[in-house]
């Protein structure tokens, strides 16, 4: 039987526990430390008095986010043994967090660009505001969920047919995923005060995978005039996995060059992106799984810190355990687009999946996702951001 793990495990597992552990071509750990172990308990006497219910108060504890605590923990974990670790089988994962609040952004100029012009064409592409400023809505926190949770295919409104006045209702007819990835808040900040975007990374525990999952005819009948509703809020994956800053710090490169030069709120004296290799798989049901993705982190534009700076500018209060998400994540090439409404041009252009084609997702379609940096001889995970999706319950 699969153990759901308390919070001593979460805090084992979450705090860097995938980059000692896991230092094969395989992102995906085979082991875990039993945090019933001596290893693990001696690791976490410092919690002994203080045991918080979720990761969100440990990162309120000083403003390193918790770092002071964390290195330390590699030396454990070097000295761990099969002696002290349980399988990979009989492990349930849980969110490491509280998500109070969750803010998704759209930050990849090509995946700007290509939506873009599939709905207003190669002249009006991307709007002007957007090169001056991370454009993001508000999502639903209490329906992001863990990785392998499946998704219920959501009902809603769809645009009239040609030549019909009433909207279309019922099931979603065009599903889709969307490969991002999300950073999770640390120490956040006072209302009424910003965060500068040189101090930003202080206030970002780590990233995440994330599938911002899309109802695309929902969201294109509702999102005018106030953005996306409920083609977006019915389920959110991320994976389990929070990788600090400080793993991800090897794996550092510069961000593309912004032009025109963002403003000096934004303006960062090193605008850094991460170097991490994401891929995508379908699953269609009865078949094996097919690649159709691979992108990486920093094809992003506007940076995970510029995001956090923007979001804090007008005196919004961040707080621990926020979720920001980064927006898809799509490269320049035709393998790199990170969903299907850019694969297939709004369904104009069905994918091949090993024979079968999709346009968007069908009822027993899985997606999965996953995330490494590659170091010399040793790998960064992310693990895997999965879910599989079911018919609508009615």
């Amino acid at each position: 039987m699969a153990m759901k793990f308390s919070l001593k495990f979460l805090l084992n597992q979450t705090f860097q526990s995938r980059i000692f552990l896991s230092e094969s071509s395989n992102p995906n750990p085979a082991h875990f430390l039993d945090p019933e172990s001596p290893l693990a308990i001696s690791s976490l006497t410092f919690l002994k008095s203080h045991p918080p219910p979720t990761l969100n108060n440990f990162w309120q504890w000083d403003d390193l986010c918790g770092k002071k605590h964390v290195r330390p923990f590699k030396s454990y974990y070097q000295k761990a043994s099969q002696h002290c670790v349980i399988t990979q089988s009989k492990v349930e994962m849980l969110v490491p967090m509280t998500i109070g609040d969750y803010t998704d952004f759209f930050s990849s100029m090509h995946h700007a660009k290509n939506c873009g012009t599939i709905f207003r064409g190669p002249e009006n592409a991307i709007n002007l505001n957007w090169y001056y400023l991370p454009i993001a809505y508000h999502g639903r926190a209490s329906s992001v969920v863990i990785s392998g949770t499946d998704i219920v295919r959501p009902r809603g409104q769809g645009p009239p047919a040609p030549n019909s006045q009433p909207p279309y209702f019922g099931p979603s007819r065009k599903l889709d995923f969307e490969l991002e990835m999300a950073a999770v808040v640390g120490p956040g900040n006072e209302l009424g005060k910003s965060i500068d975007v040189n101090n930003a990374a202080d206030h970002i525990f780590g990233l995440v995978l994330m599938n911002d999952w899309s109802a695309r005819d929902i969201q294109g009948w509702e999102y005018v005039p106030l953005g996306p509703f409920l083609g977006k809020s019915f389920g959110t994956t991320i994976s389990p996995w929070i990788v600090t800053l400080d793993a991800l710090e090897p794996f550092g490169c510069d961000a593309p060059k912004q032009d025109p030069p963002p403003l000096p709120y934004l303006a960062e004296k090193t605008s850094q992106n991460y170097d991490i290799h994401l891929e995508v798989q379908i699953k269609p049901a009865g078949q094996e799984a097919c690649v159709v993705t691979k992108s990486n982190f920093k094809h992003l534009y506007w940076t995970v810190t510029q995001q956090l700076a923007h979001h804090t500018i007008n005196g919004c209060n961040l707080r621990p355990g926020d979720l920001l998400g980064t927006g898809t994540i799509s490269g320049p090439e035709p393998d790199s687009l990170g969903c299907l409404l850019e694969q297939t041009w709004n369904g104009q252009k069905p994918l091949s999946l090993n024979g079968t084609s999709r346009t968007f997702l069908e009822d027993g379609d899985e997606v999965t996702f996953t995330g490494v940096c590659k170091g010399n001889g040793y790998n960064v995970g992310f693990g895997t951001c999965s879910g599989k999706i079911l018919p609508s319950s009615h």
